[in-house]
């Protein structure tokens, strides 16, 4: 009997003891179960920022606005420029002769032109046939750059009382047919500024133009001719001296399938002055 009543002992000892271990590991497993299903333990939530904070207003700000044409200008034109004549003197500051076609790559066709041409015609008709845009720039005189809007450039001649209009953007010529100055499509060029430079950073780069649609002319006032299919190109160029003087220079680029046997490239120089008080308009003349 004391050994029945001790084995019975035992066996109720062992078996509460199973019970307990086995209650012990049911609960393990359920704890198990759960982080298993919801992963490790959530932290804590994160506060909602301060109305007003960085945080809020880094967040709600818009993309900033791309800047325009005038305010992205990497070099500063506007001002008067006069002409200095470092190059073919004896063709811009005298009319040339008749048949003097030197230093320019005409045709036979454009030299059947000149050899007709006639300047008692210009003198009493259309004086202005040398001041359209791909020979204006070469004739001495002054030149009045600004901005009248935010995309547009305005490039005035005080000889022959010209102006050219040089549009940036996504500008879409009007479609009213050639004229004397064209239309003018203007880009700048240079390096993007690098990421996080500051505004008063320095910038470098250029003007590039591309004009097109032109009424017929003359690249020289001796009759030498372009077409209305005439394409002119031209980088603008500025440089500053250590004396503070600037200098503008035009590297012009004409292209002339009528006219021209190759690709005309010449290159013109401009001082600026210190304000506009030797501006002086004349008209158009054919001497």
């Amino acid at each position: 009997m004391r050994e029945a009543t001790t084995g019975a002992t035992t066996v109720s000892t062992r078996s509460i003891a199973v019970l307990l271990t086995c209650g012990v590991l049911w609960s393990a497993a359920s704890a198990g179960a759960q982080r298993g299903a919801t992963g490790a333990p959530a932290p804590p939530p994160t506060p909602a920022p301060a109305p007003g904070s960085a945080a809020v207003q880094g967040a709600a700000a818009p993309p900033a606005a791309a800047p325009t044409p005038k305010a992205a200008a990497p070099i500063d034109l506007t001002g008067v420029w006069v002409s200095v004549i470092t190059e073919d003197w004896r063709w811009r500051m005298v009319v040339p002769a008749k048949g003097d076609y030197a230093s320019i790559p005409i045709n036979h066709t454009a030299r059947q032109a000149g050899d007709a041409w006639d300047p008692a015609k210009d003198r009493g008709g259309d004086a202005c046939r040398a001041y359209g845009a791909p020979g204006l720039m070469r004739i001495p005189g002054r030149l009045r750059i600004s901005w009248p809007d935010e995309s547009t450039l305005k490039v005035e001649t005080d000889a022959g009382t010209q102006t050219r209009l040089l549009h940036f953007g996504d500008w879409k010529a009007p479609g009213t047919g050639p004229s004397r100055q064209g239309d003018t499509v203007a880009t700048w060029e240079g390096p993007p500024a690098g990421r996080g430079a500051p505004p008063t950073a320095p910038r470098f780069g250029n003007l590039r133009t591309v004009t097109t649609n032109l009424s017929p002319g003359y690249l020289r006032k001796n009759g030498i001719p372009y077409s209305d299919k005439t394409t002119l190109t031209e980088y603008w160029d500025l440089l500053r001296q250590p004396d503070g003087a600037q200098w503008l220079v035009i590297t012009t680029v004409v292209d002339d399938p009528t006219y021209l046997s190759r690709t005309w490239i010449t290159s013109l120089n401009f001082k600026k002055e210190p304000d506009g008080s030797k501006w002086d308009p004349s008209a158009c003349s054919a001497t």
